[in-house]
């Protein structure tokens, strides 16, 4: 059984103080879950207080990029051992914004996430097509190319560990969403890579996330399909009462408070 991650990806929002106050606030209302795992990923300023404000609840503290090397010239970036330092396991990676705006490629997401696997974090490695790639019928091209890629030369016993997160570009941050027979097709393509390039052990094993306009709207029809292990939310991460209701979904719902 694969146990559920809810993230939430608070992306270029929220100063260190707002962040620790919502933390605080989402302490009090998912802090002692037990029936899936909870991430926040703030912005690189707020998260050692961020760490600081949830230690020894269920929450968990995420990365939202990093650099491959550890230490170097390299001017405004972040290593995988300064994200130890301030309290995070996870962190993510190859982003579709990160991809879109900042130049990376597959060959530096293969990097960031050997980098991350070097040092102890779980990387959480997006994949996904844009809306022109899925109307000319090449989701499934663009999804092998990224994982391909973006996993070469990591031992199968390795990318067992690795979230792989599917967020169609298409509906990050625009309000639509896939539908929930969209999710699980690719959901279960992705699965069915993984198995054909590292094995049905690695497959069964390995959790993948849908991402893209995530809501207490559509959360308990996505989380309903078999090969969806749970979220990667952006906008309503930001929301407390909304997040709450993600991460008690489903069956859990009477839990959100």
């Amino acid at each position: 059984m694969r146990r559920t991650i809810i993230a939430g990806n608070w992306k270029l929002n929220k100063t260190t103080d707002e962040a620790v106050r919502f933390a605080l606030e989402l302490k009090q209302r998912v802090g002692s879950v037990t029936h899936c795992d909870v991430i926040v990923a703030p912005a690189f300023v707020a998260l050692g207080e961020v760490y600081r404000a949830v230690k020894g609840t269920s929450i968990r503290v995420a990365g939202q990029n990093l650099f491959w090397e550890a230490s170097g010239a390299y001017t405004g970036e972040i290593s995988a051992p300064m994200l130890r330092s301030v309290g995070c396991d996870h962190v993510i990676v190859g982003h579709s914004e990160r991809r879109q705006y900042f130049g990376e490629s597959d060959e530096t997401v293969n990097k960031r996430i050997k980098a991350a696997l070097q040092h102890g974090l779980t990387p959480i490695f997006c994949v996904g097509e844009t809306l022109e790639e899925r109307e000319s019928n090449r989701t499934f091209d663009v999804l092998t190319r990224q994982v391909v890629a973006g996993l070469e030369g990591i031992p199968a016993g390795r990318v067992a560990g690795i979230v792989v997160a599917y967020e169609p570009v298409w509906a990050i941050g625009t309000g639509r969403t896939a539908t929930r027979e969209q999710a699980q097709e690719a959901h279960a393509f992705l699965r069915a890579l993984l198995a054909e390039q590292r094995g049905d052990h690695v497959a069964a094993s390995c959790r993948i996330l849908y991402g893209g306009s995530v809501k207490p709207g559509n959360v308990d029809g996505l989380m309903a399909q078999p090969d969806i292990d749970g979220a990667l939310v952006g906008g309503a991460s930001l929301d407390a009462a909304s997040f709450a209701r993600i991460v008690n979904y489903g069956p859990h719902a009477s839990l959100a408070g």
